[in-house]
């Protein structure tokens, strides 16, 4: 092992407002103080319990992915089990999520900034190649 996995940073055009919005999908803590970085307009964090920091990083000509579009790639997504599908739809559309399709059991959407991410059912593993 060379190293371990401190954070996934998304880039963004509002940090603070995608960290919210993560974490009322996965619950944590939005801008812990953490010497690893600074917190300002351009960067927020969300710690969330046993795993990598999510953090976000202002970008001012952000242009987001467009799933399943090739010429403008998804780059990276998260795969987030949920026990109710139905149930962390609803949650996910009021938070402003936006859905882009299914994919076999899953379900695929775009955060507010337009990153995809899938949800599954928590018993069903990894999700599909959004």
């Amino acid at each position: 092992m060379i190293g371990t996995l401190q954070c996934i940073v998304l880039d963004c055009p509002e940090p603070a407002v995608l960290a919210r919005f993560y974490a009322a999908l996965l619950g944590g803590e939005v801008d812990r103080p953490d010497p690893r970085w600074s917190l300002d307009g351009a960067w927020s964090t969300l710690h969330v319990g046993g795993g990598p920091v999510l953090c976000f990083q202002g970008v001012a000509d952000h242009r987001p992915p467009r799933w399943p579009d090739p010429a403008h790639p998804q780059q990276a997504h998260l795969d987030i089990d949920v026990p109710d599908l139905d149930r962390a739809e609803r949650e996910v559309l009021a938070l402003g999520a936006t859905r882009l399709g299914d994919s076999g059991g899953w379900r695929i959407y775009a955060d507010p900034a337009g990153h995809p991410f899938c949800l599954l059912p928590a018993a069903s593993g990894s999700g599909p190649q959004a």
